[in-house]
């Protein structure tokens, strides 16, 4: 029976050239785990591309692993997206995450266009190691953590690391878990946008649609 969760797929395309690299740079080792390799992807795609959560495509084709990896920086679901294809490359199951989260950090311009600190969605990776699924979110780079004050989110491949919920000083919330969509093994762009608009009324009345691409800056 084919394990669907390691298949290559339209969006998980990973037999690209770009994405190749990315896995002969990461080097994996003769004899070394799949838990090993998956902190350590884990820990190069967190910090590699810094986050930038204000520019969303509604185009299909800007989904493809191959695509985002060109990118000089992306949000959760992106990083999320080419995690998980270097992952399935290696064999090793991994599915795309939704959810809703509260953000009190670094979403000054979401809160000044929608009024409201919730990112919906909010994307992270489903991984199977070591005979069960854990969570990763490679969203926030080290370097913008420390200019937030917040301890980087580390993966250690045995326990769930989905968000901060503290600042470094464990005084004030950082992100709080609101809701969660499931695991997919596609990216299900119209869900996704569903959410959105279910969440950001202002996207229908600027006649946002399917094919555009959201920038935060031009709203």
């Amino acid at each position: 029976m084919k394990n669907l969760h390691v298949e290559e797929t339209f969006y998980f395309d990973y037999s690209s050239d770009i994405i190749q690299k990315i896995v002969q740079k990461l080097a994996r080792k003769k004899g070394e785990s799949d838990l090993d390799f998956s902190i350590k992807a884990y820990t190069f795609i967190r910090d590699f591309w810094p986050y930038y959560p204000y520019r969303f495509s509604l185009i299909k084709e800007d989904w493809k692993a191959s695509k985002i990896a060109q990118q000089k920086a992306g949000h959760c679901l992106e990083k999320s997206i080419i995690l998980i294809s270097v992952l399935r490359s290696e064999n090793i199951p991994a599915k795309l995450g939704l959810s809703r989260v509260k953000n009190h950090i670094a979403v000054e311009q979401i809160v000044e266009k929608f009024g409201s600190d919730e990112l919906v969605p909010h994307g992270y990776v489903e991984i199977f190691l070591e005979g069960k699924w854990v969570k990763a979110t490679p969203a926030f780079n080290k370097e913008l953590c420390e200019k937030m004050g917040v301890h980087a989110l580390d993966f250690d491949g045995k326990t769930d690391a989905v968000f901060q919920e503290f600042d470094a000083l464990g005084a004030n919330s950082f992100m709080e878990y609101l809701e969660d969509y499931g695991t997919f093994d596609t990216v299900p762009l119209e869900y996704m946008f569903q959410l959105m608009c279910d969440t950001y009324p202002l996207l229908l009345k600027r006649g946002v649609k399917m094919g555009d691409v959201l920038d935060l800056s031009f709203l």
